[in-house]
């Protein structure tokens, strides 16, 4: 007998989402209390923030909507006299359908549709959707998955920053931990951790404009002065009860941390607000370097930079390394903090690692800097530009 699928109320999803944003609970946290899919909760929160200036501009979004019914009638009537206005309206709403993310078109699969010519395998045909995925009920992570996950960190950090998820898997076993290949690479995939070393490069097109990828940038140029190069990453951050995500960005002259940011999703919001910060607060850098990861390609990230002029480079695929000012930040971090604390929770994550940014942009000697603190680096620079 299969089993019933769960459906969520937009009030339920609303007061889900604000209790995500107010940040005092981990996604795992959340995840576990009203039993829903960590995945759920990024979408949904997504899109609530998509959709938030509607709550300030009723008319416009009206307006937004009359407009594309208007196009929408003109491109039936145009293919009507053609194909028959019964083709025209079952190609629109199939390809509708196919538009919207796997959750949203999971919602709309119907498990007491009385019309029997419509069976649940011709349903999931129609929406794209693999059957069994229907059926699938979300479990939150687990005591034991968290664990895995803090070690998995640890043996990233401490062992080798170049193990891929079968090298660790092997780690993991020697630790006497029970898991499976698979399961580690489901775990480093949502830590948002990989091996560092260079990969073959794939002739793949690149199909969507917002995910374009732009060239490394960095590779022998001469950094000299601060604002010259900035770089931006996300790490996983262990706290009590679940983890979190810490973004950043480093200067790479004086290796000072110029904004940071803790939230509970590895979101486009969480690397696009750590770059206001930052050019609200210094100005703006000739040159902002990342990943390729998804935060960093989308169209709010990289259209922010353009609207500034900043340049964009992107590590090459599987080079962590060319971000190495800010890898090896989060390396010094999770020795001198994170590993030696235990937090207890989100506000005492917070303070512990505002606490710790202070020591080290002010008072930390840095080795590559000939052990001079980085801010001092960084505002004797600046005072020399002007």
């Amino acid at each position: 007998m299969s089993k019933k699928k769960r459906t969520f109320s937009a009030k339920f999803k609303t007061k889900v989402v604000l209790e995500l944003l107010s940040g005092d609970k981990t996604q795992a946290q959340i995840a576990s209390k009203y039993e829903v899919n960590p995945i759920s909760l990024k979408n949904w929160k997504s899109k609530f923030l998509e959709n938030a200036s509607m709550a300030f501009d009723l008319g416009k979004a009206t307006t937004g909507f009359k407009e594309e019914i208007t196009e929408l009638k003109k491109e039936n009537d145009a293919l009507a006299k053609k194909l028959g206005r019964t083709t025209i309206e079952r190609d629109w709403a199939v390809g509708k359908l196919k538009s919207l993310d796997s959750l949203n078109r999971k919602d709309l699969v119907d498990f007491k549709l009385k019309n029997p010519t419509v069976s649940m395998t011709r349903q999931c045909e129609i929406l794209g959707l693999n059957r069994s995925s229907v059926y699938y009920t979300p479990k939150p992570i687990s005591e034991k998955d968290l664990k895995i996950m803090n070690r998995i960190d640890e043996i990233y950090t401490d062992i080798s920053c170049t193990y891929g998820y079968r090298f660790m898997h092997q780690q993991l076993l020697e630790d006497n931990m029970k898991i499976g290949v698979n399961k580690v690479l489901k775990l480093m995939n949502l830590m948002g951790i990989q091996a560092i070393f260079p990969k073959k490069r794939k002739l793949t097109s690149i199909k969507n404009h917002e995910h374009k990828i732009y060239p490394y940038a960095l590779k022998r140029l001469k950094i000299n002065h601060p604002n010259q190069v900035w770089s931006g990453d996300i790490t996983y951050i262990r706290v009590r009860g679940g983890f979190m995500y810490l973004a950043a960005i480093i200067d790479w002259h004086s290796r000072s941390i110029l904004a940071w940011k803790l939230s509970n999703c590895m979101d486009t919001v969480l690397v696009t607000d750590v770059l206001k910060e930052a050019i609200d607060r210094f100005g703006k850098p000739e040159i902002f370097n990342s990943d390729q990861g998804s935060q960093y390609t989308s169209k709010e990230h990289t259209d922010l930079l353009k609207t500034h002029g900043i340049q964009i480079s992107m590590n090459g695929k599987g080079r962590s390394i060319d971000n190495i000012a800010i890898e090896r930040f989060f390396r010094t971090l999770k020795y001198d903090e994170i590993y030696i604390t235990d937090y207890k929770n989100i506000r005492h994550l917070q303070a512990g690692i505002e606490k710790y940014m202070k020591f080290y942009n002010f008072k930390r000697f840095h080795s590559a800097l000939n052990y001079k603190k980085p801010m001092n680096v960084y505002l004797m620079g600046m005072k020399k530009a002007a």
